[in-house]
């Protein structure tokens, strides 16, 4: 299909009902959150929480090295614990904003501290995190690496602080908190195959061990769940990790695992324009015949998150990596570089081909409440479903997607590597000639 019919086809925005939910999506959360607290009330016997499913957990970066860390919990809604999980589905699922919190007030942490060497703080000679499978860290790590949800029963120092704490464009916001005293399996969780071969093997290093698990089947969110739990990686290594940290880990892994898959693949043979729209992020995927070259450019409007003056200009950012990848963490972009660039190299993986690739992403002030980095993995995973847009040139696909941002073309190129380069390169062209 021609770029310029596929642009037009698009569906509009219907901006004025967004903008409408969106001003209702806040009220509704502090109901949930009121419903929660009766809920709660009616689980708890004494200071126990009976009969809770944990379907997932959290490890906190707060006073690191000694963090906390949670197994969450649905209070009331057991039955339905899968559900809870971050991954994959919420999106197939088509949850929006107002989804992601309900579910995430709703999964209440139930945490202690640990040190992320040894699971007690208390005792010098306290066993180290690889040896411990009994006391809360032990019950934390049988929740992380079960096959599904586990059934346990959680004693509480006190009632739990009630509201909801913002998430970061990594990792998704957090519900309710209480202290735990301690857990206690009501079952044994059933652990697959794949996850047992990896914590029996003690010289495994934990890259080798994440790109097993994915080769095995296993999403990015079921990997980083078990290496946040710091059960992955040769034995005596294996640490708790924070979970905005292993969330990153594990996508840069996994995409540095699929970059080395194409190295020696063919090119596309035509430049394609793909796009996909969720939760007031809008992407643009555009991709080019050439050697492996990936950039992520984020536009956050005003009154957007992370850009909160709604009078000011748009929030603009960048990073890049050529055919050798990148030797340095992304600072600007942080984790939605390697969730953008994970979908892309699925993508090119699935086809056996490689690109040049640029993704935009153009985040509008309808994103009220950040939601997890999930977002934007599964935008561009999904963005390659359906047709796509198709341009003479590189230069050509640039020049007609700029039109639908809201910065201009010119801003654009000195912000961008590639699209500043499809300028260089195309005089360098004409001189030669």
């Amino acid at each position: 299909m021609r770029l310029d019919d596929y642009i037009e086809d698009l569906e509009p925005d219907e901006e004025a009902e967004r903008r409408r939910l969106a001003k209702e999506k806040s009220y509704a959360i502090t109901d949930h959150i009121e419903t929660f607290e009766q809920r709660f009330d009616d689980a708890l016997s004494g200071d126990t929480l009976v009969g809770s499913t944990a379907p997932s957990i959290f490890v906190g970066r707060s006073n690191y090295p000694d963090i906390p860390v949670g197994v969450l919990s649905p209070v009331g809604d057991e039955d339905a614990a899968e559900e809870y999980v971050t991954d994959g589905s919420w999106y197939q699922q088509g949850h929006g904003i107002t989804d992601v919190l309900q579910r995430r007030t709703g999964l209440l942490n139930s945490s202690k501290h640990a040190n992320v060497d040894s699971p007690s703080i208390a005792s010098r000679m306290a066993p180290s995190v690889h040896d411990s499978w009994d006391g809360f860290v032990g019950i934390q790590r049988e929740v992380a690496i079960a096959g599904q949800p586990v059934d346990l029963e959680i004693g509480l120092d006190g009632k739990p602080e009630l509201g909801l704490e913002a998430g970061t464009d990594v990792a998704t916001p957090r519900g309710p908190r209480a202290n735990a005293r301690n857990a206690e399996l009501r079952e044994n969780p059933y652990v697959p195959k794949p996850v047992k071969k990896t914590l029996e093997d003690d010289d495994w290093q934990a890259q080798g061990a994440m790109t097993y698990l994915y080769r095995r089947g296993f999403d990015v969110y079921e990997i980083n769940s078990i290496l946040s739990a710091g059960a992955l990686g040769e034995t005596k290594q294996r640490r708790l990790v924070p979970t905005r940290w292993s969330i990153t880990a594990v996508d840069d892994t996994v995409g540095q695992f699929l970059r080395g898959g194409i190295r020696n693949a063919p090119s596309i043979d035509d430049v394609q324009v793909w796009a996909n729209e969720y939760m007031g992020n809008r992407y643009w995927v555009i991709l080019a015949p050439g050697s492996w070259e990936f950039e992520l450019v984020e536009m956050k409007a005003p009154g957007s998150i992370w850009n909160p003056n709604p009078r000011g200009d748009v929030w603009l950012q960048s990073a890049s990596e050529g055919y050798e990848g990148r030797s340095s963490y992304v600072e600007e972009t942080a984790g939605a570089y390697y969730a953008a660039r994970l979908g892309v190299l699925e993508h090119l993986e699935s086809i056996g081909r490689q690109a040049k690739c640029l993704v935009l992403r153009e985040v509008s002030d309808d994103y009220w409440a950040p939601v997890g980095v999930w977002q934007v993995r599964e935008s561009v995973r999904n963005a390659f479903e359906g047709q796509y847009g198709e341009a003479e040139t590189f230069h050509d696909a640039v020049n007609e997607v700029a039109t639908q941002l809201p910065i201009s073309y010119a801003r654009l190129q000195r912000k961008s590597e590639l699209a500043a380069g499809l300028q260089s390169n195309l005089s360098a062209f004409s001189g030669s000639t």
